[in-house]
């Protein structure tokens, strides 16, 4: 059976905080903000490693791997990285204890890499009044790129809303008679590119193209019906707002009914093992999505020194994941900015040196970024990744369509 890995973390963090209290005297623990010692960096994460979206699980597991990689390489300035991971499966109220726990508790530097919508916007407030970073999120909702509001609070992966914008377009130029419909997770991520489609297509056309629009909830066991109701409304367009699990249920469905739709699902819901091997690779052909990060699998990114790179890091440190699935190409980009920003705060890794640095990002480039793509913040403006691509699943691999999308 496999090992509860947050545990796994959680006994490998007790024994290096026992070496950090008994190693230093009182003045010298003083001298370092929270998470931070001579010897440590200490960040925080939750991740559903049970629940409906467990399937990101790997996400943890690669970042894991990726931290221990850095460690033996020398760590972030002579820092070890110390990286507890725990479950909130996929449960606000959850997320809220365990993030509790990790600041409280835990003493971490900061919330680094938690994945979900509602579950990073359950704690958002509170990580905020105190002061505690909540950086490079897997989530693309706006809510996360509110610097305003939120000055502690950073998405680490294409916007939401840049994406959808980029999907309007497309369905104008290859559709342009589209009756669009639209299945939803019912909960910010959802209504962010819900909303955005509507924007995008003009608030008098959006009327017309969008005939219909199904919600869905995160613990539902099947969106079968919700498809069904969906093309009875005539749409020649489907826009699939949903996680892996519900979004491989939504295309396996429309084939099974003999429903042709234009299908678009967003990055999240693109993993090849995740969802379209589940749904059915033959059932998948035509699904359109966008991306920021090379693709793995891509003949064309073979000889590139990040895919080579990427590669040989999953074989070494990382054997058990398929190096193919979207969600470990992501977490490996994420943990690689996530270091970079904390190699850029030099010795002074207080909360508020964090969130200076990740708020004047100038020309960051990170491993698995589209060539040219680079990391660029503003004290007002945290939509950190402004350019991508679509790309086409055509049985086997996605297929980009066309080149660079700037936002």
């Amino acid at each position: 059976m496999r090992p509860n890995i947050a545990a796994v973390w959680q006994i490998t963090f007790a024994g290096t905080i026992a070496t950090a209290v008994f190693g230093h005297s009182s003045a010298a623990e003083q001298k370092y903000p929270p998470g931070v010692s001579d010897t440590e960096i200490k960040i925080g994460q939750t991740l559903p490693y049970s629940g409906p979206a467990s399937s990101f699980a790997t996400i943890g597991r690669t970042q894991s791997a990726y931290y221990r990689m850095v460690n033996e390489q020398g760590g972030v300035g002579g820092r070890n990285i110390t990286f507890i991971s725990l479950d909130d499966g996929y449960s606000p109220p959850k997320t809220v204890e365990q993030t509790r726990r990790l600041v409280e508790q835990e003493g971490v530097l900061g919330i680094f890499g938690s994945l979900g919508t509602p579950t990073n916007a359950a704690v958002q407030r509170y990580l905020n009044e105190q002061k505690v970073p909540q950086l490079f999120l897997f989530t693309g909702t706006s809510r996360f790129r509110d610097p305003e509001h939120f000055p502690w609070t950073m998405g680490g992966d294409l916007s939401f809303v840049s994406e959808t914008r980029a999907f309007a377009r497309f369905i104008a130029k290859e559709a342009p008679e589209a009756k669009i419909a639209v299945l939803y997770q019912n909960d910010d991520y959802g209504k962010d590119h819900l909303n955005t489609l509507k924007v995008a297509l003009g608030s008098d056309k959006s009327a017309a193209k969008i005939v219909a629009e199904a919600a869905y909830e995160a613990t539902d066991p099947t969106v079968d019906s919700q498809i069904v109701v969906l093309k009875g409304f005539g749409a020649n367009t489907l826009f699939d707002v949903a996680l892996p699990k519900f979004a491989a249920q939504a295309i396996r469905k429309v084939y099974d009914i003999g429903w042709k739709p234009l299908h678009i699902v967003p990055y999240p819901a693109s993993s090849i093992p995740l969802t379209l091997q589940p749904a059915g690779l033959d059932k998948s052909v035509g699904v359109i999505t966008a991306e920021f990060l090379k693709e793995p699998a891509d003949p064309g990114w073979q000889s590139d020194p990040d895919v080579q790179a990427y590669l040989e890091f999953q074989k070494q440190y990382n054997p058990g994941a398929d190096p193919n699935d979207w969600s470990n190409v992501i977490a490996y980009y994420m943990a690689s900015a996530v270091v970079e920003l904390l190699k850029s705060c030099g010795d002074d890794l207080s909360r508020e040196h964090v969130r200076e640095r990740v708020s004047h990002m100038q020309g960051i480039m990170v491993p698995m970024l589209l060539t040219g793509t680079t990391l660029n913040t503003t004290p007002t403006d945290y939509n950190a990744i402004k350019q991508m691509r679509l790309k086409r699943f055509d049985g086997a691999r996605w297929v980009p369509i066309d080149g660079i999308v700037c936002e």
